[in-house]
């Protein structure tokens, strides 16, 4: 199972975006610049954040993006369903009642889906500004 590039620059972006002092908002040029992507395509990330309601967007010369949550409810899950939607990973193939196999990767999801939850990214965040 692999997260895709978009949810890692996600992370990434939502945790500078938490560093900011006074959450005033970051350009997408400055946050591409931090990651070496094109502003094209990290503004698509930037949407799909702003439409889970992560982020909000100022418009202007010294507008940007700032976190639009308190960032004391922002867990890592809430970045990853921005991105990668809340879909099943694991589907069965062969479409049966009670398929044993779909119970437990049912269940390993559920457990990673918790613990992604559990995490806060602000937690992350403070770590990474005491470094």
């Amino acid at each position: 199972m692999r997260y895709s590039n978009a949810t890692n620059y996600a992370l990434h972006t939502m945790i500078h975006l938490m560093l900011q002092p006074g959450g005033s908002p970051v350009g997408v040029k400055e946050l591409a610049e931090m990651q070496k992507l094109s502003p094209t395509y990290l503004s698509k990330i930037l949407t799909k954040l702003a439409k889970a309601g992560l982020i909000e967007s100022t418009p202007g010369a010294k507008g940007g993006y700032k976190i639009s949550r308190t960032k004391q409810e922002i867990s890592f899950l809430d970045v990853i369903n921005a991105i990668e939607g809340d879909t099943s990973l694991f589907d069965c193939s062969i479409h049966h009642e009670g398929c044993l196999i779909e119970n437990v990767m049912r269940q390993a999801e559920e457990n990673m889906k918790a613990e992604l939850e559990s995490k806060l990214l602000i937690d992350i965040a403070k770590e990474a500004q005491a470094k």
